[in-house]
Order: structure tokens, then C-alpha cells, then sequence
């Protein structure tokens, strides 16, 4: 019994050391390195250790089907009585191809214990399909080609995913709006929906009333007896602007349906693996990209009939109310008085011109003020217009203002309607004078009428400067003398664009003289992670201000950056040995300084010190 305790005990004490047998945390990654166009296969990255905020490449020139899948595994042994631990951690990812081209997989990367591990980057040739391919082939094991080889090919037919265009109605008159809804129609999940190309619309007045919420608005619907699940992808008002037979071109989306497959078991004679296949247990999805098109749709535009129409008729059309009101009935001369119409309703709200009233020759009339606010309901855009019109009596009196007509179209009651405002009666006092002169304005309700002075000015009386009529600038000296200094300054123009295009084409002359100022970018960046303790990101942006400064500074290529090169080349510039041995420490430190034990703000602050330091003392030696 004393020796199952001895036992123990010492496993115990041999899991920590475990830890010591790691290896270096480290991500590979595995797959074809051609396939051709319409293959699948996969894209396996394996890290040695758990990590975390594992980030993909982007897979451009591939469709993503899937992933990431993500499996891990771990393992302890001991051999000698030294014990090791293994862990393995794979993200699998299933691809298509689709275009030929070779195509380069940017780097993946993970984060283990704080530090970021990276793939190797690579490439995959995709080259013409030769019809050797049947089934999607994998890149992983064997065990996983044969299971993608038992898979069906998913398929997405027109029944199962749609797109269609729904209008309101399709018989309309010129100016009345239609609401355009665009439905999709689906019976399989759907993770990702895109317009690529909306219709032109030609001869229509449209106006989007989407929700943008980011949310799409579903519910379900019937159509031929079967159920889908319904969801608006657009909402467009149109108004017609002609008559005829107006069409409107398709809308095509592109949308990733979620196909589930079920692997073909038939032959398998594994009583478990015909379990887990079981429809209720398999959860194989496989993301199938697919192109809709809508319906062309076609609308008959009737004009609106000539018979009844009003003179006042100014192209209204809808089922509006028209209401006016005045600001004030008596008033003085050269005081301000302002008249509102109103129009409110459903219809082409946006597009209709208000009508004006009609207001005595000795008023001033200034343009008026128009204000407008909509709303979209289930029957299109409905809303309210004003319109303010102000006038200034300019001689005492009674005058009389009409009233004012309105006529619009009800495409409803296919008829026109004419509405009328109340008419007013104004009294006209005779205003004080505000100046000598008279003729000055009270407007204590708007802003826009400050003064307008008289109609007759004095005669102007002093000495009057005055010149032969025979005198005429061209051919004078001036001109001349004005000429010649257009002409030298067109010249020095010329002669400066010249210069500007002659170092804007001097890349090395560019990289020196901007390299100060790219640095200085740097180090303020640098100021920043130092300020929030980003001790990763401050070590990358003074690594990279003073290695970028002395490259562009010197000329030394970034292929060819060393500490030796930097060295050599400071020296054939004739800069002092003691400069040159200050910026190559400081190129060491930066690099070490991360691993270097004390206090990590310690470091970094003196690190950005001596940084400006030594770029400053370059740019006055360099």
C-alpha cells in the first residue's frame, strides 16, 4: 500500500515538470497544393498548444464552405521516468474553387500565453477542371477523403430559394406612386444575402423605404400550397413620370443557402457509425453560394384624363387636404404679414408645387418658405407641406386677398378635386418713417428683411473725379506692364511644375527628405501604446520608425537593412563614430528590450527618450 502512495506522489510531482517538455508553441498548416476549378477540399491548421482569437487568412480566389472545425487532442507519456505533454489543436476549413489562377493563403495566427504564433503563407494552383474529379476530394486524412466522398453533392433548385418583386399594383396612373417590395423566398437556411445589381428604373421617381435597420423583416407565406419562409430585402416607392407599358429590369442577389448533408452509409458494416449518421445526429453543413434573379416586371402607365381637368390642376396626385392661415389682419405700411398653405396626405407629396395666392400690386411679395415632413406607410409616402409666403404693404388701405385653389387627382376615384382657402381682409395703417429718408421696414418675425432704404436719392453733391472719355486701358502702359508680369509669372509656374515632376519621379531624393517626418508619425504612435502600456505594439512602432528613418535617410534598401550595413554606410556619410555607435544601440535595444528584466514602462520610456534623441541628432548631422 506504501508503494501505491510512493507512486502517487511522485506522478504528482512529475505533472508540473511536464511543462518543461513542451516544445516551442508553434501553427503549420496542411493542404493540396493544386486542385481544380469546382474541387473541394480542405485547409488544416495544427497548433501544439492551446491558444486563443485563432484569426484565418481571407481565402481570396476560394469559396469558404465551411469552417472553422475545430478539434484538440492531448497526450502525456513518460519514458524514463521523464515525462512529456503533446497537445494538438486543428481548425479545418472546407474550400472550393472556382476560378483558375494561382492564389496565395495569407498567414493564420493564434495567440498562446500572450504571444502571437503565425503560418507560413502559401500557395495553391487552381487549374482547369479535366472531368477526373466525381466527388469532392479532401485535404486532410484518408479516413476524411473517403467520408467526403460518401457525401452527396448539395444542390439548391429553384424551388427551394427565390427571389420576387411584389408591387402594389400594376395599373396606375402618371404620379402615382407604387410600392415595390422584394421578397426572398426560401425552404433552407440562408446565412448571407448581397444585391449585386439593382434596376435602372428608367421613366420612375423612386425613393428607398427599406427598414436599415440591419434586421431583415421575416414571416411566412404560401405559394402553390407549399410554406416559405418570406423576408424583405428592399422597399422602393416608385412614380411613374410618362405613360405606356413601363418595365423594370430584374434585381439580382447572390445569397449563401445552408445545405445539410448526410453521409451514404450503405456499405458500412460499423454499427456506430450507421448511429451517428443518423439524420437526427449528423450536422454536416455545407454553405452552397447562389445567383437570383427577380421577375421583369411590367407596369401599364395611364395619363390622367383630359375631361374635368382644372386649370389649377398643377399635377397632384393622391387624396390630400389643403388648409390656409395668416398671421395678422391689421397691420402697418412696410410691416410684414405672412400667409401659410398648407397640403397634407397621402401621394406624390414630394414632387407637387404649391399653389400661391394673389396679393395686391402695392404689396412687396419675397419667395416663400417652404418646409416638408413625410412618412412611409403600407400605402406609400404620406406627409405634410407648407409653404409661407411673406408681403410687405407699401401704402395704407383695405385690400382683399382671394382665395386660393388647390386641384389634385384621385387615382381612387379616378377623378379630380379641387379645394379652395378661406379668403382674407386686410387693414393697411400708415407706418411711421424709421430714418430721414423714410422708407424703412418693420419685420419683427423675420430675419431675412433688415432695411430697404428709399426709392429716391439725393443728388451727389463735392468734387467729382473725373477722366477724358477718350482714355482706355488697353494698349495703356498699365496694360502692358500687367501683361509682362502674367507672361514671367506664367513662366515661373512653368519652370516650378517642371522641378516638382523632376523630384517627384527622384524616389530616393522622395524617401530622404520625407523620412524625418514618417518617423516623427511613428514615434507619436509609438507615444501612444506607451501612454496605454501596450508594450507589443510600442516595440514594433520604434523598431520600425528607426529602422524605416535610417533607411530612407541613408538610401540602404530594406532587403539590405543590418546593423553592419547601417554601420558601413553612416561611416561612408561621414557621420561621427559616437552617432553612429548611439543608433546602432538603440537599434539593438529595441530589439531586446521586450526580454530585457525590470520595470517594462521603465524601459519603454527610456527607449522613446532615446529614440528622439538619436533621430534627432541624425537629421542635423545627415
Amino acid at each position: 500500500m506504501k508503494s501505491i502512495f510512493r507512486l502517487v506522489f511522485l506522478m504528482a510531482l512529475a505533472v508540473p515538470l511536464s511543462l518543461w517538455a513542451q516544445d516551442d508553441p508553434r501553427l503549420t498548416v496542411s493542404t493540396k497544393k493544386q486542385v481544380m476549378v469546382g474541387e473541394r477540399f480542405q485547409v488544416v491548421f495544427e497548433a501544439n498548444a492551446d491558444g486563443k482569437n485563432f484569426q484565418a487568412p481571407s481565402f481570396d480566389g476560394f469559396t469558404v464552405l465551411g469552417g472553422p472545425f475545430t478539434s484538440s487532442s492531448s497526450s502525456f507519456s513518460m519514458v524514463n521516468g521523464s515525462m512529456s505533454h503533446s497537445v494538438k489543436v486543428t481548425y479545418t476549413f472546407a474550400l472550393q474553387a472556382y476560378k483558375e489562377g494561382t492564389f496565395n493563403v495569407g498567414s493564420a495566427s493564434l495567440t498562446v500565453k500572450g504571444n502571437k504564433i503565425s503560418s507560413e503563407p502559401f500557395d495553391i494552383k487552381v487549374v482547369p477542371d479535366d472531368g477526373s474529379h466525381s466527388a469532392p476530394s479532401g485535404g486532410g486524412s484518408s479516413s476524411q477523403g473517403q467520408s467526403q466522398q460518401n457525401t452527396s453533392d448539395p444542390q439548391v433548385s429553384g424551388k427551394d430559394l427565390f427571389l420576387r418583386v411584389v408591387p402594389s399594383k400594376k395599373s396606375v396612373y402618371v404620379g402615382d406612386q407604387v410600392v415595390l417590395t422584394y421578397k426572398l423566398y426560401t425552404k433552407v437556411p440562408v446565412s448571407s444575402v448581397s444585391i449585386s445589381k439593382m434596376p435602372a428604373y428608367a421613366g420612375f421617381w423612386t425613393k428607398d423605404i427599406s427598414d436599415n435597420s440591419g434586421t431583415l423583416r421575416q414571416s411566412s407565406e404560401y405559394v402553390n400550397g407549399i410554406e416559405y419562409t418570406t423576408a424583405e430585402i428592399q422597399k422602393i416607392i416608385i412614380v411613374p413620370q410618362r405613360s405606356g407599358s413601363l418595365s423594370i429590369d430584374p434585381m439580382v442577389m447572390e445569397c449563401i443557402a445552408q445545405v445539410r448533408t448526410e453521409s451514404n452509409n450503405s456499405r458500412s458494416m460499423d454499427p456506430f457509425e450507421a448511429f451517428f449518421n443518423d439524420p437526427f445526429f449528423n450536422r454536416n453543413i455545407v454553405n452552397v453560394k447562389k445567383e437570383l434573379t427577380s421577375q421583369t416586371l411590367s407596369l401599364d402607365v395611364k395619363n390622367m384624363p383630359v375631361a374635368g381637368k382644372p386649370d389649377a390642376f398643377a399635377g397632384a396626385v393622391g387624396n390630400y387636404k389643403f388648409t390656409s392661415s395668416i398671421d395678422k389682419s391689421e397691420l402697418s405700411t412696410n410691416e410684414a404679414v405672412t400667409i401659410t398653405l398648407t397640403v397634407s396626405g397621402t401621394g406624390n407629396i414630394e414632387l407637387l408645387q404649391m399653389p400661391q395666392p394673389v396679393f395686391p400690386p402695392d404689396f412687396e411679395v419675397y419667395d416663400p418658405k417652404i418646409s416638408m415632413t413625410t412618412d412611409v406607410t403600407a400605402q406609400g409616402i404620406t406627409g405634410t407641406k407648407k409653404a409661407e409666403f411673406l408681403a410687405i404693404p407699401r401704402r395704407a388701405g383695405k385690400f382683399s386677398i382671394p382665395a386660393v385653389e388647390f386641384s389634385y387627382f384621385n387615382p381612387n376615384s379616378e377623378s379630380y378635386q379641387t379645394l379652395l382657402s378661406e379668403p382674407y381682409e386686410l387693414t393697411v395703417r400708415k407706418g411711421k418713417d424709421t430714418g430721414d429718408e423714410g422708407g424703412g421696414v418693420f419685420a419683427s418675425n423675420q430675419e431675412d428683411i433688415k432695411y430697404l432704404g428709399s426709392d429716391i436719392r439725393h443728388i451727389m453733391g463735392g468734387d467729382a473725379k473725373l477722366k477724358p472719355v477718350q482714355t482706355s486701358f488697353f494698349a495703356s502702359a498699365t496694360y502692358f506692364v500687367l501683361l509682362l508680369a502674367l507672361l514671367l509669372a506664367f513662366i515661373i509656374l512653368l519652370i516650378a511644375l517642371k522641378q516638382r515632376e523632376q523630384l517627384s519621379q527622384d524616389t530616393a531624393a522622395n524617401r530622404n527628405r520625407k523620412a524625418d517626418k514618417v518617423a516623427r508619425g511613428r514615434l507619436k504612435s509609438a507615444y501612444n501604446y506607451l501612454k496605454s502600456k501596450d508594450q507589443e505594439k510600442f516595440y514594433v512602432e520604434m523598431s520600425q520608425a528607426l529602422w524605416g528613418y535610417i533607411a530612407d535617410k541613408l538610401g540602404i534598401e530594406r532587403s539590405k537593412l543590418s546593423m553592419e550595413t547601417v554601420s558601413e554606410t553612416m561611416k561612408e556619410k561621414s557621420v561621427p563614430d559616437e552617432l553612429t555607435r548611439q543608433f546602432v544601440d538603440t537599434l539593438n535595444s529595441c530589439e531586446f528590450a521586450r526580454f530585457a528584466p525590470g520595470s517594462a514602462e521603465a524601459k519603454m520610456e527610456d527607449l522613446y527618450q532615446r529614440g528622439i534623441e538619436v533621430i534627432s541628432k541624425a537629421e542635423k548631422v545627415l
